[in-house]
């Protein structure tokens, strides 16, 4: 008499860090691995960022029969699996960059936002980790899922539905396997532009027999304010955060003001440029990757000396020098050449690079500013949610079995409705 089959899932990385989930479930022949980013630790400053080199860093999974042949020196165990298949949940390179180390003969599924804009944020090859044998600003073939369709896997079903976070495009993943079904939140919060999204999301989640959750909001304890950690300080929600956008520019009417924001943060640009009373213009190479990716124009400009993109508008154009004069009709993206800025000028850092503080560029970065007597105001809105919103999420789920992940304190998220596991890396569970 043979055993009974039964699902188990296996984590290889992501679990006490911010970032880097990489997630196997499997059932009998099939697979499916769920994300595939990189952990960001600059700190370490490694010598290149070749796949030994990260996975003996733990910068990404150790993951057996998925990663490509030619960077592994292992065949793929077809014997093993008939059936594979990977996901992405989101853009943010802690999910997402070392997508391309994934075998080629596995079909690498995400949202249909987050399959066409990360060819166009790869396009110099200075965004993904290459793949084997290819030139660096390759990028995989992604299958753009649709959005509450169920994908067959073997004996496993996928099934992506959109959610909110500060990646434009942000999904959550249902997956179900004859005898478990598991829900997996990416990165989530209930503060974006579209809470109505995640509360559909996690109504389906809510009929799972596991629920595995984000939980970077637990991550600072020993950081708390009276309200909160930083990282969810300032605006509370996205909507506050472009109306402070708009507010800076009404106060300061006569005053040169410049902003930058994260590339895949593409829905708040949207809101900032539709709702701004000056004319907001941005880098070439930005306003190339909303026309590449989305087929929108906006107006931009370039840097001395720059390469011309042949897909935007030259009559969208603005002179380098025209901004730098400005101090009432722009609110321009700055990128670099914080030296030409004007003594006395104002610049808004919304989630844009260097991050924060654990990034060694960020201290010169501002003290650059500093130097130029410019003043800068931070906006910034979390794409995470924080305890209060994680408590919620978990009470609409009432999870059977609760799994927080990508967080630096797992152990300090509690589930008042069934069991929590706190799995150890390369731990295997079977429910």
């Amino acid at each position: 008499m043979t055993s009974k089959a039964k699902t188990t899932i296996t984590f290889y990385n992501g679990l006490n860090t911010i970032g880097g989930p990489m997630i196997e479930v499997a059932y009998r022949k099939s697979h499916i691995l769920f994300d595939l980013g990189e952990v960001y630790r600059p700190e370490l400053n490694l010598p290149d960022e070749k796949y030994q080199t990260l996975v003996n860093n733990q910068l990404i999974g150790d993951v057996p029969n998925f990663y490509d042949p030619e960077l592994t020196g292992q065949p793929l165990d077809h014997e093993r699996w008939t059936h594979a298949a990977a996901y992405m949940s989101h853009l943010h390179l802690d999910h997402s960059k070392a997508m391309n180390f994934l075998a080629p003969e596995i079909p690498l599924y995400a949202g249909p936002l987050t399959a066409k804009m990360l060819p166009a944020l790869n396009e110099k090859g200075d965004f993904l980790l290459p793949a084997a044998g290819h030139k660096p600003s390759y990028t995989r073939p992604i299958i753009a899922a649709q959005y509450q369709k169920p994908i067959e896997v073997g004996d496993i079903t996928m099934t992506v539905w959109p959610s909110d976070h500060d990646a434009y495009g942000a999904t959550g993943l249902i997956v179900k396997t004859p005898d478990l079904a598991i829900a997996y939140t990416g990165d989530i919060r209930l503060h974006g532009y579209h809470p109505d999204w995640v509360k559909k999301f996690l109504t389906v989640a809510k009929e799972c027999d596991v629920l595995i959750t984000e939980a970077t909001g637990f991550s600072w304890p020993e950081e708390k304010h009276e309200e909160s950690s930083e990282e969810f300080t300032g605006p509370k929600n996205e909507a506050e955060l472009t109306a402070q956008f708009i507010q800076l520019q009404n106060d300061n009417p006569q005053r040169q003001i410049t902003f930058n924001t994260y590339p895949t943060n593409v829905e708040r640009l949207l809101r900032i440029i539709s709702d701004s009373p000056r004319r907001v213009v941005l880098h070439a190479a930005r306003a190339h990757l909303l026309k590449e990716s989305l087929n929108k124009d906006f107006p931009y400009y370039y840097l001395p000396g720059e390469q011309k993109f042949a897909d935007l508008k030259p009559e969208l154009a603005v002179h380098y020098e025209e901004l730098l004069n400005d101090d009432h009709e722009f609110l321009w993206q700055a990128v670099a050449d914080f030296d030409q800025l004007q003594k006395g000028g104002l610049y808004i850092h919304s989630n844009a690079e260097p991050l924060g503080d654990f990034d060694p560029a960020y201290q010169p970065f501002m003290q650059k500013l500093a130097d130029q007597e410019i003043e800068v105001q931070t906006l910034r809105c979390s794409g995470h949610a924080d305890e209060k919103e994680l408590a919620q999420i978990i009470d609409m789920v009432q999870p059977p079995t609760l799994i927080p992940v990508h967080t630096l304190h797992p152990e300090l998220v509690e589930n008042p409705y069934g069991k929590r596991i706190l799995p150890k890396r390369n731990q295997t569970i079977t429910l």
